[in-house]
């Protein structure tokens, strides 16, 4: 056998979900690039994996490899176990004799130093400990959320009803804005299911960690990032290393027609609208936002994705491909706005739409990378949370760091109507209150640029955790 490489080596444990691959696909590259570490990615699936995924692990550079874990299965589940939380944790906890013996070939191969999980992988830490490596958690939502998670199982243990009927909102240590019950992260708000016990077995173990990582930055999230740093009994150190966000302008060709649209527009004078790749509306939604959006009389960039409540009106829908949603917007709709409006279906090069000196204002669902690319490229917000911890996102943004515009939906419908999207939209776009927000997110803009300078606060705690995993060399 040959003798292990002198490079010091991580194993990343991300489980299912775009949106937890990503941050840790950019972490490995800043972790390479800057500190010759190599990095290998051990991906547990529960079937296929994605072609995103495949694409995005395809796209990093030699020093960071990848296995996809044997595909674990669920027939023995009882059918209407839905919620994402329990299957993600399910799908790492099933997968855990196949990680053991990737670690053990790594173990004998490598120079392995540490093993990097995300928010929902902390069973792997017990593989880890077998094999004498540090085990440790890149966070990739905001310190907001990570305080929650240290926090929660006091809050189980004081709280017996739903978190929702509370009658004063939850105070999260460290954070200025205090939340509603009913406006806490998805998974919590039904305690009896087994998406809210996997979250609570998670976050009693976060304190095994040696550190954990998290996607944000002191300036953006200056109070709870304050308190997380600080030293607590049995709490491990924060290593702020945020934002994680790629920023590299991709060479694909596909999203060109927006680019060449974006090109053609005023500067700043475009709302580019998008919910994510997992975010839909309602079709009644749809059409609410379409005429807010033409009624607002400013430009926009919509990406529109089929409803979600096809199975609920079968028969109107029946009529439609699933592959063309833009049949559902309002007849007459791509007419009138013409010229001033670009609607296109169900994917856009966000990184660069963002990047584009048009782009003046972005609606979003407010999943945590999404926030991101637009604070790094100083894009107010007009926010529309829709699942996951997004709400919380929302209310931060808005009433705490207060960079975003939020409309207000109707009490008996639930929906969010033409006229306060019309009215928002102008708020943001020409109104005094959306001046005073571009101006606070060029400060953020520039802050996040500086904080991942050569000298920046973010680079500065990579390169302290490098020093660490890299004295394990010597040790």
């Amino acid at each position: 056998m040959e003798p292990p490489s002198a490079t010091p080596h991580i194993a990343i444990v991300p489980t299912p979900g775009m949106g937890h691959l990503i941050p840790l696909a950019e972490f490995a590259k800043g972790l390479v690039r800057r500190h010759s570490f190599a990095v290998t990615f051990l991906v547990p699936n529960d079937g296929s994996p994605s072609k995103a995924q495949r694409s995005l692990l395809d796209s990093l550079s030699p020093s960071i490899t990848y296995a996809f874990l044997p595909p674990v299965g669920f027939d023995d589940l009882p059918a209407d176990t839905t919620r994402m939380e329990t299957i993600i944790s399910l799908t790492l906890a099933r997968s855990l004799p196949s990680l053991r013996d990737e670690l053990r070939r790594l173990s004998e191969s490598t120079r392995l130093v540490a093993l990097v999980a995300d928010l929902f992988g902390t069973d792997a830490f017990d593989v880890a400990k077998e094999f004498d490596v540090a085990p440790y958690i890149l966070f990739p939502s905001t310190s907001m959320c990570l305080s929650l998670f240290f926090h929660l199982p006091t809050l189980d243990e004081e709280v017996s009803c739903e978190y929702r009927d509370l009658p004063e909102p939850v105070t999260i240590p460290g954070c200025c804005v205090p939340v509603h019950g009913k406006d806490l992260l998805d998974p919590v708000q039904d305690r009896r299911n087994d998406a809210y016990k996997w979250v609570l077995h998670h976050a009693r173990r976060y304190r095994l960690a040696e550190g954990i990582l998290l996607n944000s930055f002191e300036e953006l999230e200056p109070g709870a990032i304050e308190y997380l740093k600080r030293e607590q009994p049995g709490k491990p150190p924060v290593y702020p290393v945020g934002p994680l966000v790629n920023m590299e302008q991709s060479s694909k060709s596909d999203g060109s027609d927006c680019l060449k649209w974006l090109d053609e527009q005023p500067n700043g004078s475009v709302l580019y609208v998008s919910f994510g790749s997992g975010g839909t509306l309602s079709h009644d939604q749809i059409r609410e936002l379409a005429l807010g959006l033409e009624m607002s009389e400013h430009r926009f960039l919509w990406v529109v994705r089929t409803p979600n409540d096809k199975a609920a009106n079968a028969t109107y829908f029946s009529v439609y491909s699933q592959n063309e949603p833009l049949q559902f917007l309002p007849q007459g709709f791509l007419e009138r706005t013409k010229g001033r409006g670009l609607v296109v279906p169900s994917w856009a090069p966000q990184a660069q739409v963002l990047a584009h000196s048009s782009t003046g204002g972005f609606l979003t669902h407010c999943g945590w990378n999404s926030v991101l690319e637009g604070v790094v490229n100083g894009v107010p917000f007009v926010v529309w949370p829709l699942y996951a911890e997004q709400r919380m996102n929302a209310l931060m943004l808005t009433q705490d760091i207060k960079v975003a515009l939020r409309p207000r939906a109707d009490q008996e419908t639930g929906l969010v109507g033409w006229d306060e999207i019309a009215g928002v939209v102008k708020g943001l776009m020409e109104g005094e209150e959306g001046k005073k927000i571009r101006n606070r997110m060029k400060d953020l803009k520039d802050a996040a640029a500086k904080v991942l300078g050569e000298d920046g606060s973010s680079s500065r705690a990579l390169s302290e955790l490098a020093l660490k995993w890299k004295a394990k060399l010597v040790n």
